[in-house]
């Protein structure tokens, strides 16, 4: 090659880069100028060490990502922004918020968003990815959410978890946090009860427009980490991005692809919830909504979407039976009696393998005989326990023994 030429983007590469794969990738997202969509194109193209290396003028790009940097003079933008320092710099803001990077060609990427026609290019993910495993349902509405409309999307996270449904959100005020508060007190209770069994409960995916280190808002922090412990947050905002209001239309297209179905909970005639309808309906995203009062402003958009045709959601059932699942297998989930305290487990637990009398159970579960008076007791005025003629029996489906 002459002195001085510009190789190709084919050819090797220029100088070396101390940072692996992912860490190039994130910092390419956050160059200024380079959006989803020119984040796709470039790094489809190119891959990301040779985009990279384009957007530093080492190597030359092919002509139709040099139309792209020619545009406004991009070049020179993300020529001065793509430093060593931006690598370093967002090496250490992943590895200090604990958060991964996924490219489409990544398994764990998720499976629902991969094939999208409008998939990030470079996804960030903070905790446990296995939550897409479950199936899967958007719950959104507007933030300016009635104190109905909150307790019913809470409710209806709560049960929809119960029955292995992870539930999606935005993490956004309103309805989307009442939502995800609802599927993080199902899983404590699971914390509570099942302390050494499995647990079903779906986990929350939250889909958020800012760096999964930059909280919002502020006051729901303590949320971001239940729901980052318990299920997963996800976003294409690198580390550090702020929520500005240009991310949150696009943030909602994700929402919308990584959903089986999208219920609407509350929501004006116009906003960002009619926004993630609208993205859901270009996918074949099935939607539906909770009707509201007519002379409720935050009802507006729900029942317009129900007087278009999207099918009614009264309780979980509704949304159960649209996703193909036999909600009647899941019967705790309509279990209103109290919860067995954890003393009292140990009696049920034993109860639940066969019927035993009294003298039995003190037997089996090595416990002095007034404390197993004492659960009998309780289990029995709380309708977990009968006695038939001597003999004590578990009030129990029969898979309830795992599940109660």
């Amino acid at each position: 090659m002459p002195a001085g030429a510009v190789p190709d983007a084919s050819d090797a590469l220029g100088a070396h880069i101390n940072h692996d794969e992912r860490v190039v990738a994130a910092a390419i997202a956050a160059l200024p100028g380079i959006g989803p969509q020119r984040l796709r194109t470039f790094i489809g193209a190119l891959g990301v060490m040779s985009t990279w290396h384009v957007v530093r003028g080492e190597v030359r790009a092919p002509a139709h990502i040099a139309a792209v940097l020619q545009y406004d003079n991009l070049h020179h933008v993300v020529r001065r922004a793509a430093t060593s320092q931006l690598l370093d710099q967002m090496a250490e803001s992943l590895h200090a918020g604990n958060i991964r990077v996924l490219l489409a060609s990544d398994a764990e990427y998720p499976a629902s968003l991969r094939d999208d026609f409008a998939a990030p290019a470079v996804l960030f993910a903070r905790g446990n990815l296995a939550a897409f495993t479950n199936r899967r349902v958007g719950i959104i509405g507007t933030r300016a959410a009635s104190a109905a409309g909150r307790h019913f999307a809470r409710q209806l996270g709560s049960d929809l978890a119960q029955n292995g449904v992870s539930v999606v959100s935005g993490l956004a005020r309103g309805i989307d946090a009442a939502a995800h508060r609802g599927v993080i007190s199902r899983s404590a209770d699971d914390d509570d009860t099942q302390r050494d069994a499995p647990t079903t409960t779906g986990a929350p995916i939250a889909v958020v427009a800012s760096g999964l280190d930059v909280v919002y808002p502020r006051e729901h922090a303590a949320l971001w980490q239940h729901v980052a412990e318990r299920g997963v947050i996800i976003g294409e905002s690198p580390p550090g991005c702020a929520p500005d209001a240009f991310r949150f239309p696009l943030r909602n297209r994700i929402l919308a692809a990584v959903s089986e179905i999208l219920v609407v909970v509350e929501s004006r005639a116009t906003g960002g919830s009619m926004i993630t309808v609208e993205e859901a309906a270009q996918r074949g995203v099935t939607v539906m909504a909770v009707p509201g009062s007519p002379h409720s402003e935050t009802s507006a958009g729900t029942n317009a979407l129900i007087s278009d045709g999207a099918a009614t959601v009264c309780d979980a059932t509704d949304v159960m039976v649209a996703l193909g699942l036999d909600h009647h297998r899941h019967a705790a989930s309509s279990d209103a009696r109290t919860r067995p305290l954890p003393a009292d487990r140990v009696v049920l637990d034993a109860l639940a393998r066969r019927p035993m009398t009294f003298e039995q159970i003190v037997a089996e579960v090595n416990l002095p005989l007034q404390d197993v008076a004492m659960s009998l007791g309780r289990l029995d005025a709380q309708g977990w326990a009968v006695v038939n003629g001597g003999w004590w029996e578990a009030l129990l489906a029969m898979r309830a023994a795992t599940t109660v």
